[in-house]
């Protein structure tokens, strides 16, 4: 039970409660059902209905509370840059992208959908315990090479070229949820190993947090150090341009809140117009192409 990392299985969780119960799907996570038990999704459902005071204090109902929170709170940032994930991944493989690395990967099974190299990046715990959950129900996970490493504390990006990635090839890299938990230093040195080892064409996608805040991600913010991940830095979009463009990226896409609803949202929230799901203020959503 210490292993686990509930951030990661409260995102799962989120995926997986999306795909059983939505009319129409923000991004359907088919495999969700493979990392995630029906014992914790059931503890975690439990938990949000309880917690619902947190929220909403003046909510009622139980079933109505989880759809709440996950709509309102949780929800739109795990569906919504999954969503962008997708879009974007799908538009690389089209220009000729034949590698896919997903750093800090949790429990997200988007590896399993592409017939390309895929490599999943994080901690030696999270890794172990994935592949146990995969391999517990008859996933095959050949096609996807798992690096255990701490992208502070160990040298990834050696064991990273230790395997069959090949830094000639372009690559997609994918960086979700990771910025706010990394300080602005920690956050540019993984940024610059990337750039390392990346060629021309390759890109790097990731969301972050502007200094604009609602009460939504003050709510976040406030979960996070519950979990022990404290979220440790903010930017503005002059501080990411200039980042990127120093490591040799260029910005070919960046959302905010406004963009994220309009374009990820609106199909859902026509159909369900007394359950929308609304980005929440201050997040953005980046791609960058190596130059």
């Amino acid at each position: 039970m210490k292993e686990k990392n509930m951030t990661a299985l409260v995102s799962s969780f989120v995926r997986y409660y999306h795909h059983k119960n939505s009319n129409i799907k923000v991004y359907d996570d088919k495999n969700c059902d493979k990392v995630l038990t029906c014992e914790e999704y059931l503890n975690i459902k439990e938990n949000m209905a309880y917690g619902i005071k947190y929220f909403n204090p003046s909510f009622k109902g139980t079933e109505e509370a989880i759809l709440w929170i996950v709509n309102n709170q949780i929800g739109p940032s795990v569906l919504g840059r999954s969503a962008f994930n997708k879009k974007m991944l799908k538009n690389a493989i089209k220009l000729g992208c034949r590698q896919y690395l997903v750093y800090a990967s949790g429990y997200d099974t988007s590896t399993l959908d592409y017939n390309i190299k895929c490599f999943e990046i994080d901690k030696k715990s999270m890794i172990e315990d994935k592949i146990s959950r995969l391999k517990k129900n008859n996933v095959n996970i050949d096609k996807i090479e798992f690096i255990k490493a701490d992208f502070i504390k160990n040298k990834w990006s050696c064991k990273l070229l230790k395997s069959s990635y090949n830094k000639k090839e372009i690559s997609f890299n994918s960086l979700l949820g990771i910025s706010y938990y990394l300080s602005k230093s920690e956050f540019e040195n993984m940024i610059s190993k990337i750039s390392d080892i990346t060629c021309e064409g390759s890109s790097l996608l990731f969301d972050f947090q502007t200094n604009e805040e609602s009460t939504k991600t003050k709510i976040n913010e406030q979960l996070a150090v519950g979990a022990n991940e404290r979220m440790k830095a903010k930017y503005s979009y002059q501080e990411i341009e200039k980042m990127l463009s120093f490591n040799g990226f260029k910005i070919y896409e960046n959302l905010n809140d406004s963009d994220i609803t309009n374009e990820f949202f609106y199909n859902y929230n026509t159909l369900n117009p007394n359950n929308k799901i609304i980005a929440p203020k201050g997040v953005c959503y980046l791609l960058a192409v190596k130059k």
